[in-house]
């Protein structure tokens, strides 16, 4: 007996001495090159955050709006020729089984202010639910009975999804006649003056190519997850747009909410479908021909916040991977191109690209749920005080403070960001290599006016199938590492992070439980 528990001693001795040799020559150096990576992108992040407010503030102060900017008067009527001094625009509503929200998008487009027979709203509905089809039809007839002039195409496929239905859109030959084309997504609500508002830059300016506005959120104090969500564009909306035109004159037009030159559209080579993020794709190639944007702040369009957390981790899956997938396809064009400027391109891979698309999502994540918490269990690797505290706090304090009214919401903003990391970074990482899913399309569900009725459906379903439906896998175990860290750091460590590390670990299960958003049973 006292043989064998000689060896058992042996054995235990030597595995504990691989064990500190892996953590001395592999575990130690990965992780402090690891928060050396997180040091450096962190940095980039508050730079980048600093440099906008900067601009935002001095935006402010010297009152550069885009009425000073460009020329901007309004349109006046001709006794001479009539209403053919109003350009014909062409309004384009892409659909696809939109049953809560098609009535909305139909019924602002076509109350729009502009003369009856100088705009022509198209309907490009790709539903598959042919009762959807067919109430979606029925809505255009009951408006063109009004006299207004609607168009309702529908496809026999989805091939290119919003970038083939739009494309195919223009290829109408009532399209053809027209000058500019404003796009809606479907829960999109234009006021009547929209047109009024930014035709005229259009008109008054050959070089511009696109006139965005701003959004508006019917439903953002619907549920915890839509504050958290209006927090995130509102910074996008009121920071990194106004930011964008101001100094380059350029942004990411936003797929809605827009109107654009249909000849910068046909110049910078139309609608592609290359990946998930057309908007942005047009938009770049439409900058490096040398068109210009133009961002109005200060004209909102109303629409919907995705309220479900299903409909929200599908919608950030797409406007992450795209976009790093893009930067994949564009880089070295947008290096070589020679229409623009020096500090257009600095400003495009950098800043657009690098810092925003790629660093945010994949810096965060890292930093906040893998390097912290790892410290935790790995002490020899420290974390300066500077980068642990006080850079987040700046940098999570500018990123928030487009939103007055949920100031008091940081802390929660903060926790919610980064649990969402998750999802962002893995969609990065899959639009970088174009991996699996990087080219997956799922439109983000809109509950409208019918969330009563959905939420009716909850009280029906059996205990187990909401559990089953509720639960998400990926956020429990992040949760699960996470609350260890923070009972570890409690137990032995020194670095009293436990407390970030109680309160992160929570927000994961919360999400990973189901918690978060309206839940819509599956029906």
């Amino acid at each position: 007996m006292d043989q064998f528990k000689g060896s058992s001693d042996d054995i235990m001795e030597q595995l504990a001495c691989i064990s500190n040799k892996t953590k001395i020559l592999l575990i130690i150096p990965l992780l402090k090159m690891l928060l050396l990576l997180c040091l450096v992108m962190s940095v980039m992040l508050l730079i980048d955050r600093v440099y906008m407010g900067f601009v935002v503030v001095l935006v402010k102060l010297f009152g550069r709006k885009p009425e000073k900017r460009y020329k901007w008067e309004p349109i006046r009527d001709s006794l001479e020729i009539g209403n053919s001094a109003y350009p014909m625009v062409l309004i384009q509503i892409p659909m696809f089984n939109e049953k809560e929200v098609y009535k909305l998008s139909i019924g602002a487009a076509s109350g729009l202010s502009w003369p009856s027979d100088r705009i022509i709203i198209q309907v490009l509905d790709d539903s598959t639910d042919s009762t959807i089809k067919e109430l979606v039809k029925l809505e255009c007839e009951r408006w063109a009975n009004k006299g207004i002039n609607i168009k309702y195409e529908n496809r026999d496929n989805r091939i290119g999804y919003k970038a083939g239905a739009l494309k195919q859109g223009m290829k109408r030959t009532y399209a053809k006649q027209c000058e500019y084309v404003a796009i809606f997504d479907a829960d999109f609500q234009p006021e009547p003056d929209f047109l009024w508002r930014t035709i005229p830059f259009l008109i008054h300016n050959p070089k511009i190519g696109v006139v965005q506005a701003s959004w508006k959120f019917a439903n953002s104090d619907e549920c915890f997850m839509t504050r958290m969500l209006e927090m995130s564009l509102d910074y996008h909306f009121k920071v990194e747009q106004e930011v964008g035109s101001s100094t380059c004159d350029f942004f990411s037009f936003n797929g809605t909410a827009g109107v654009w030159r249909i000849a910068a559209i046909k110049e910078a080579g139309g609608w592609k479908d290359r990946t998930t993020v057309e908007d942005m794709d047009l938009a770049i190639r439409a900058s490096l021909e040398g068109w210009k944007f133009v961002y109005l702040r200060s004209l909102k369009v109303k629409s919907e916040l995705p309220s479900t957390f299903k409909a929200f981790r599908n919608q950030q899956h797409r406007s992450c991977s795209g976009p790093a997938n893009l930067f994949r396809k564009m880089a070295m064009g947008i290096i070589t191109n020679k229409k623009v400027t020096l500090w257009n391109k600095i400003y495009l891979i950098y800043s657009f690209f690098l810092v925003r698309k790629i660093v945010a999502h994949i810096a965060t994540f890292i930093f906040y749920c893998i390097v912290i918490p790892t410290t935790v269990l790995v002490p020899e690797v420290d974390i300066p005080k500077w980068a642990a505290v006080y850079l987040p706090c700046i940098t999570t304090f500018l990123t928030v403070v487009g939103t007055p009214r949920s100031l008091h919401l940081l802390i929660f903003w903060f926790l919610f960001d980064n649990a969402m990391s998750l999802h962002r970074a893995k969609a990065t990482i899959i639009g970088l290599l174009e991996a699996g899913r990087a080219n997956e399309w799922i439109v983000t569900d809109k509950l409208g006016d019918g969330l009563k009725t959905k939420l009716d459906i909850k009280a029906q379903k059996k205990p187990l199938i909401r559990i089953r439906e509720r639960l998400h896998l990926a956020e429990l175990m992040v949760g699960t590492f996470l609350f260890y860290c923070a009972y570890y750091d409690l137990a032995h460590g020194k670095n009293q992070y436990f407390i970030y590390l109680y309160l992160q670990a929570v927000a994961f299960f919360i999400m990973g439980f189901g918690y978060v958003g309206t839940f819509v049973p599956n029906t």
